[in-house]
Formats: structure tokens, sequence, C-alpha cells
């Protein structure tokens, strides 16, 4: 009963769920010495301050695991992200249950440790803009906007319904996005670069080895890499046995966030900070 203690039956009852999510994060602390915080979001600006009221008590000498979803988002929120997780430990693993995608997988590339099971998806380095209330790939805006040029050159008469289907584009967007596809190799370098043990020739290395299939030659953002491709590419990543308690507990803790629905997740062992449509 001690754990009821201060709580009112009907608060109780109103917060169980996370409650239950938050003895997870400590059971798995427990095991593993290490400080877990739960991010469930797309990467853009506000993921600073939510993520820091999640690790507001973590203590630099102490490892953080952050478990990551993300289908993507800003490349340059990525970086402060990984410094600002980087600041705050001795090691830093990212945890990937689903999809950790574009400026996720730029997260990961900035841990010391990549954990990564059966379900666990990385991809492309391909910066992303909200378009129309979603997600959309600088590649494929680009793409779509010199299709149409090249469409409405073909035969001008198609001008107006080109000009409608790519209504939401504007020439800024399609300038943002040249940019941010050239700034996306720099990022790439910065985001190995933030593991103190990789000196600069590993992240020349690793950069060489990268290049390619995470920026030059991914047919579209939606390419998987799995645990074993991540890891024949050089990655630091730990394969999980499905049947391993550690990757159990990481499964049953992510089931909770997947049927709550949230639009964001950002949990720890105190901090709880989630929007449910």
């Amino acid at each position: 009963m001690s754990n009821l203690a201060g709580r009112s039956p009907l608060f109780e009852a109103q917060h169980a769920l996370r409650y239950e999510r938050q003895q997870i994060i400590r059971d798995y602390q427990s095991a593993h010495d290490c400080r877990l915080v739960v991010m469930s979001d797309v990467i853009f600006p506000r993921s600073i301050s939510l993520l820091e009221e999640a690790l507001f008590d973590a203590s630099p000498e102490e490892d953080l695991h952050i478990l990551l979803y993300t289908l993507g988002g800003d490349g340059e929120t990525a970086l402060r992200l990984i410094r600002q997780a980087q600041s705050r430990c001795k090691e830093l693993t990212v945890v990937v249950p689903d999809q950790a995608k574009s400026a996720g997988t730029l997260f990961a590339l900035g841990a010391d440790r990549i954990y990564m099971g059966p379900t666990s998806d990385l991809g492309p380095v391909d910066p992303q803009f909200m378009l129309s209330g979603s997600l959309a790939a600088a590649k494929a805006i680009i793409a779509a906007v010199e299709e149409a040029e090249r469409r409405v050159q073909e035969n001008p008469q198609t001008y107006p319904l080109h000009a409608s289907l790519l209504g939401d584009i504007t020439g800024l967007m399609v300038q943002q996005a040249r940019d941010a596809l050239e700034r996306a190799d720099a990022q790439l370098r910065e985001a190995l670069a933030c593991v103190e043990s990789r000196s600069s020739a590993i992240v020349d290395q690793m950069v060489a080895t990268l290049r390619g299939p995470l920026l030059d030659d991914s047919p579209s953002h939606g390419v998987v890499i799995s645990s074993k491709a991540a890891k024949s590419l050089g990655l630091p990543v730990d394969e999980a046995d499905p049947s391993d308690p550690r990757w159990q507990a990481v499964w049953r803790l992510w089931t909770k966030y997947v049927a709550l629905g949230a639009e964001f997740v950002y949990e720890g062992q105190t901090a709880s900070h989630i929007r449910v449509p």
C-alpha cells in the first residue's frame, strides 16, 4: 500500500495506466543500471523543452537509454537533441522498438549504442517538412515540383492542373528543401562526431560508409534499414533476441504507448508529458 500513499482512490484510478508504465520504466532502470526516457514524436523544436523536462534530474554519471519512436522531422533539431542527451549521461543508448526514421536515424547515429530488435527500423536521413498537417520528404517535394515543371513544358495547357495539385508547396519551401538536402551530409558527420570516443578518422570512415545508403542512394524515405543491415554498415547495434527479458520489457512498455494512441510522448520515471487526440 506504500505506493498509494497520498493518492485518493479516484486519482489513483485516473492515473493507473501512467503508474503502470512508469513502474516498467523503473524496473528497466534497475535491471540495466541506467536512466530510461521515452520519446515518441516528430522531431521539431518543441521536442527540446519536452525532452529536457524528462531529463531534468538525470545524472551525467549515469547511462541514459532513450526509447525513441519517430517518423522523422528536422535534422537540426535532431542534432540539438543528441547534444542535449549526450551532455546528461555517461553513455547514450537509443532503443528502437519500431521506427526511428530520417531525423530519428540521425539521432541514433549520435548514440554510443543502438538497441534494435526484430521490429526495429532505421531509414535514410531525408529532411522533412510539415505539409498539410503531415510530414513530406524534401526529396519528394523537389521531385514533385520538377516533374510538374517537365510536364507543363511539354504541355502548357496542363499548368492549371499541376498548379492545383501542388498548391500547398511554395517556392520558399522548395528552396528550403534543397538547402536541407545540401546540409544533410554535414549533419551526418556532426551526429557521428557527438560520440566522444570516435576519432576524426573513425568519423570520416563512417561517413564514407554511410553516405551512400543513408543519403545518396536511397530511392525513398520509406526504405527499411533493419538491425542486421544497420550492423553491417558499421553502426554500434546491439541486436535483441526476442526472447530476451530486456527486449520483452522494451516491447511491453512500447505496446502501452501504441494502445494509448498518443500524438506525442515524453515520459520517464517522474515526468510525463503526453498528448492524446
